[in-house]
């Protein structure tokens, strides 16, 4: 199966936001007279859940207040949430969005060798058009051919709603894409739906699973198209020999 078309995770796999999102959340929560503090170490647990919102349920979950305290908590995650992401675009339109290594550069030689490029993203997609509005999408999205955020989705990752979404629209099957993640969620997600799947860590992710990974690189300032198609071909292989009672897939 020849390869088709890549596609990334955003935050943490494209870009370094990981820290202007703890930031956002922060100081959303000062400003709400929440004085929740998540710090690295904490922010790092947290990331263990995909998407802002389930989050913030998951950690007000695990908080030492009464059932009537967490119901409230529980029913203004909707504010907290939306004050959150005005914080994280301003932080954005400053200019916090350092691009990781080689990912611009591979996007630009997958545009030219005809491939597709799609991103998905577990932020809602205001959040992820902040991202990308600077960098790879003005005005006409360039160099990007599709965007599916969380709120198009029912199921956030590890479940692979995402990805199918992202097949389906660019009229894809999984055997011609490879994917891009940085979390253990974010893998688990790319191996339900099918993809061959190279892992590019951050300081917040390195710590997490990724046996099952195809790759497992610092980043992608190494990869091009060409390496890319010989680690497709070669899962792809493994599949055909696992299923003629070979190596393991």
């Amino acid at each position: 199966m020849s390869l088709e078309a890549l596609i990334f995770d955003l935050d943490g796999t494209m870009a370094d936001t990981e820290e202007t999102h703890r930031q956002a959340f922060n100081a959303a929560f000062i400003k709400l007279g929440l004085w929740w503090d998540w710090g690295p170490p904490r922010y790092g647990e947290l990331l263990e859940v995909s998407g802002g919102i389930d989050r913030l349920h998951h950690f007000i979950e695990s908080l030492n207040a009464t059932p009537e305290e967490k119901a409230r908590l529980h029913a203004i995650v909707p504010a907290i949430h939306a004050t959150k992401s005005e914080i994280y675009a301003e932080l954005l339109r400053s200019g916090a969005r350092p691009l990781r290594a080689g990912v611009k550069r591979l996007i630009g030689e997958a545009q030219q060798q005809g491939l597709k490029v799609a991103v998905v993203s577990t932020s809602s997609s205001a959040n992820a058009l902040a991202v990308l509005g600077g960098r790879f999408m003005p005005p006409q999205f360039q160099g990007v051919d599709l965007l599916v955020a969380a709120d198009e989705v029912p199921r956030r990752k590890p479940a692979p709603d995402l990805y199918e979404r992202a097949l389906a629209l660019l009229h894809k099957r999984a055997e011609a894409c490879v994917a891009f993640e940085d979390s253990a969620n974010g893998l688990r997600a790319a191996r339900a739906a099918g993809l061959t799947t190279v892992v590019t860590p951050t300081r917040w992710t390195m710590a997490q699973d990724f046996s099952s990974a195809d790759a497992l690189l610092p980043d992608a300032s190494e990869l091009d198209v060409d390496r890319l198609r010989r680690l497709h071909e070669a899962r792809w292989q493994r599949r055909r020999l696992a299923a003629a009672g070979g190596a393991r897939p």
